[in-house]
């Protein structure tokens, strides 16, 4: 991490390069650049806990299929021997 000191000489150097007009502009699109790179890495960040929450849960139960001529046929019976 900079300290105090080398903060200083990184602000006085880039002054010297760039001008006092023209650091308000690199300051803007670094500020529009780490915004890009949040929300993307947000989206990201979604969409795998999205994919993990849909495959972690349970499918739903296959529908037993209803046949109506076991209901409505009389049950057979079986004769004694």
């Amino acid at each position: 991490m900079l300290g105090g000191t080398e903060m200083i000489v990184v602000v006085v150097v880039a002054l010297i390069l760039f001008g006092s007009k023209r650091i308000p502009e690199f300051a803007k699109g670094l500020g529009h650049a780490m915004k890009e790179f949040k929300k993307a890495s947000n989206d990201v960040s979604n969409e795998i806990h999205n994919a993990i929450n849909q495959e972690t849960s349970a499918p739903p139960p296959p529908a037993r299929p209803e046949i109506a001529a076991e209901s409505s046929a009389p049950a057979a019976t079986v004769p004694k021997s």
